[in-house]
């Protein structure tokens, strides 16, 4: 029962860990999305599109430095092209959300495109958490088992260790 709880308490850190770090990718994502809108005259989904290219980079390093620091580090590239694949997968279901919103819907005034790019970012969330952790962030073996993958976490306490 011990194992189960204290997979659970990774998994709660992890996704605590994905959250804080997402959440700062989507003040970024929000950010340069409407400092591009407002310093330019691109379309509202060109405009979003460069915004979640920067928001990927932002997001892609602290992932790899922070949340997903614990876990394989062997092939970079692997890592990285995965990330990107799954990343622009993401792009497209975040962007799609507003492409529909703006000309299926018409609805573009700057607080709409607000809203929908913010729901598009939900959506691609629940897609990129799935895909980064299952994917891209691979959990190392478990040592005494040598199966079941884990994540490798720092004891917080060295004291409690057996």
């Amino acid at each position: 029962m011990e194992r189960r709880s204290s997979g659970l308490q990774r998994l709660a850190r992890e996704v605590a860990k994905f959250g804080a770090v997402g959440g700062a990718g989507v003040l970024v994502n929000l950010g340069v999305f409407n400092l591009v809108r407002h310093v330019s005259d691109l379309p509202v989904v060109r405009a979003s599109i460069i915004a979640t290219i920067v928001a990927i980079v932002f997001n892609y390093l602290g992932f790899r430095y922070w949340t997903y620091r614990d876990r394989e580090k062997g092939g970079r590239p692997r890592e990285l092209m995965l990330f990107l694949v799954f990343s622009a997968i993401g792009l497209v279901i975040e962007n799609g959300v507003l492409y529909l919103a703006t000309y299926g819907f018409g609805w573009d005034t700057p607080l709409q495109s607000n809203i929908f790019k913010f729901v598009g970012i939900g959506v691609a969330t629940l897609f990129r958490f799935w895909s980064y952790r299952t994917w891209v962030f691979r959990a190392l073996p478990d040592k005494d088992t040598g199966t079941e993958p884990v994540a490798r976490h720092e004891p917080e306490n060295p004291e409690r260790v057996r």
